[in-house]
């Protein structure tokens, strides 16, 4: 059965145990960092990084906001990077469970071309051109265990599971969210398995938060076809389940 993430921002301290523990399961090294001004550490994500807590301090609808965004790989329903890629043994999606996976075979092809066909701004390479990024902890996956991020959320904020039951739950917690935060959406729902809940327009949260339309000539289009659910139809799959 295919698999999900449900992300609901609203519930996220931005305590960064998902950023660390992303870390420590894939044993990669530390980062270089710096006072950049911001709790934002490091500054983006790399080679090495494979998830990042953005943090965003605004004003929305005239009152301050911290609003927290845990990046990484959306995990298209079609990739188009695994599409660039045109190379099964570099870029692959894992019929199992849905995770799609890049292979050191990556730095045979051209890393800046999958890069930028990316409507999320995720892939990163190292020196020789080998490709990285958020492998949904497939390993532990196959072994009945929850991603490492999603396993030390504290606050729930992160929830794992069946595609479909995933996609039900995000609908049913969009509703309840809208109850406080009227402008809640759903980030581009029907695209990706990794679905994020924000309680405001997703760019408040960050640039790359929505897809952006790749580059003319990609063999699928994964630009943005509907960010939301309108709040009727959410509530009539509601009514009807």
């Amino acid at each position: 059965m295919e698999k999900a993430f449900l992300i609901d921002t609203t519930l996220c301290t931005a305590c960064r145990g998902c950023q660390v523990a992303c870390k420590q399961w894939h044993d990669l090294p530390t980062e270089i960092t710096k006072n950049r001004g911001t709790y934002e550490n490091p500054a983006d994500l790399s080679f090495n990084t494979y998830k990042l807590v953005r943090m965003r301090e605004t004003v929305v609808d005239n009152r301050l906001r911290w609003l927290f965004f845990p990046e990484q790989c959306r995990h298209c329903l079609s990739p188009p990077c695994q599409d660039t890629a045109g190379e099964p043994g570099a870029i692959y999606t894992d019929p199992a469970t849905g995770a799609v996976l890049y292979t050191a075979e990556t730095r045979f092809l051209k890393a800046d071309d999958i890069i930028a066909s990316c409507p999320y701004n995720i892939p990163r390479k190292s020196e020789d051109g080998t490709l990285a990024k958020c492998d949904m902890c497939n390993d532990r996956v196959h072994n009945g265990l929850l991603p490492a991020c999603v396993q030390t959320c504290p606050t729930g904020a992160m929830t794992f599971g069946d595609l479909d039951k995933i996609r039900k739950l995000a609908d049913e917690r969009l509703a309840e969210v809208r109850k406080k935060f009227p402008k809640a959406v759903l980030v581009d729902p029907d695209d990706v398995r990794v679905i994020y809940l924000t309680p405001f327009d997703p760019k408040l949260s960050f640039e790359h938060a929505i897809a952006e339309a790749g580059p003319v000539g990609l063999t699928r289009h994964l630009a943005l076809r509907k960010m939301t659910r309108p709040l009727t139809s959410v509530l009539e799959g509601i009514r009807n389940v």
